[in-house]
């Protein structure tokens, strides 16, 4: 026979049952709650059982001491061991998941073999590239404080165990004891303080009355101006799409029935979306005028070049013909020609431009006359002096 547990047994059940941590689960239609013994073995050995008082001492100094007091709360009906049984697939669904698993490593092959016969170098280099940002990603998970991935949980059932004994390790142990909490106490003992004084209404002085009154119509009034606001919101958008033919979303308070907090409720104020043709034609205007922009931006650049390298030769050839005005007479036909290409393509306004073989000629024919025109006129004043 068991007799009656002591106030100390009750109070260290009590700390037990709230501090070490507990799962749920189905147990014979039920449902309850469960621990392992390892972590109640710890839980006991960090509470204030442990630690010596003064002229008295620990009542839990080893874990073989705290097997022992668990035993005695064991025989006591304060928890009883339980068996895990895991939750075995029925052969169908086994079945099932087998030729799915062939179906979709098949599908896989045929995929690969087919990407393998059309690919070129370019898709085995982009292979190499993935491979090497997976080891990456391997060695960034291989780091410590990095998450891990979820392993799948199998189901279990738990069922009474024929030797209630307790034992240090991954044993499970399901309570019986289920003491009430302070806190659903004090909950419960505040709503019936709560019905008692609202009963009482009649019986409060008349000032309190009267601020009661003007709180709840208060409180009516702004629940009744969301649940307004919530429908005319709605009547405006119907009335905005019904005219724009659907095009015109216009939403007035978006977030207040949203769930979000009081005040986002009322953020933003309102949000217009326009959903018509026009939108994507003025999307690929929009990208037509840049791309125009860039081109332009780009011949410009080039033409600035250009002048600027025609700019320096132009100044270098005006410095050699300051310096002697011997030189000058001792240009060559090409350099002619070419200054008479920059004046006449900066006459134009073009850098360049096409010359025939006959506008050539005539230039040679020019240049020629005046070269014997030069001649006549240095041998005339010779013949004067003679």
């Amino acid at each position: 026979e068991v007799g009656e547990p002591f106030k100390e047994e009750k109070a260290v059940a009590k700390y037990l049952r709230f501090n070490c941590p507990t799962k749920s689960t189905n147990m014979m239609g039920h449902r309850v709650d469960y621990f392992i013994a390892s972590k109640a073995v710890d839980c006991l050995l960090d509470s204030k059982w442990a630690k010596a008082k003064k002229g008295e001492e620990a009542l839990f100094t080893t874990r073989e001491s705290v097997v022992d007091y668990c035993n005695r709360l064991l025989k006591k009906q304060f928890f009883h061991r339980a068996l895990k049984v895991m939750k075995m697939k029925p052969d169908k669904d086994i079945k099932k998941e087998k030729e799915k698993g062939k179906a979709e490593s098949g599908k896989e092959e045929e995929k690969k073999s087919k990407k393998e016969s059309g690919k070129d170098e370019k898709t085995k280099k982009e292979k190499e590239k993935k491979k090497d940002g997976e080891k990456e990603e391997c060695k960034k998970d291989e780091t410590p404080g990095t998450p891990k991935k979820k392993e799948t949980k199998r189901k279990f059932k738990l069922e009474p165990h024929e030797d209630q004994v307790f034992l240090d390790g991954n044993e499970v142990y399901v309570w019986i004891y289920d003491p009430v909490h302070f806190k659903t106490f004090a909950m419960g003992l505040v709503l019936v303080i709560a019905v008692i004084a609202a009963t009482l209404f009649p019986l409060w002085p008349a000032e309190m009355r009267v601020g009661v009154y003007y709180l709840s119509v208060g409180a009516g009034c702004f629940v009744a101006s969301i649940l307004l606001l919530a429908v005319a919101r709605c009547i405006l958008f119907l009335i905005i799409w019904l005219i724009t033919g659907g095009r015109h979303h216009f939403w007035f308070l978006p977030n207040l029935t949203a769930d979000v907090g009081f005040i986002d409720s009322f953020r933003p104020l309102y949000t217009h979306e326009y959903k018509g043709p026009k939108a994507d034609s003025k999307k690929e205007e929009k990208s037509e005028s840049k791309k125009q922009q860039k081109c332009d931006s780009e011949e410009k650049s080039d033409n600035e070049k250009k002048e600027e390298d025609d700019g320096k030769t132009e100044a270098t050839r005006n410095s050699g013909t300051d310096g002697s005005g011997g030189e000058r007479h001792s240009d060559t036909d090409s350099d002619r020609r070419e200054d008479d290409r920059s004046q006449h393509s900066s006459g134009n306004g073009n850098d360049f431009e096409m010359i025939t073989k006959e506008e050539l000629e005539q230039q040679t024919d020019e240049e020629d006359c005046e070269e014997e025109e030069e001649e006549d006129t240095e041998s005339r004043p010779s013949h004067e002096k003679s």
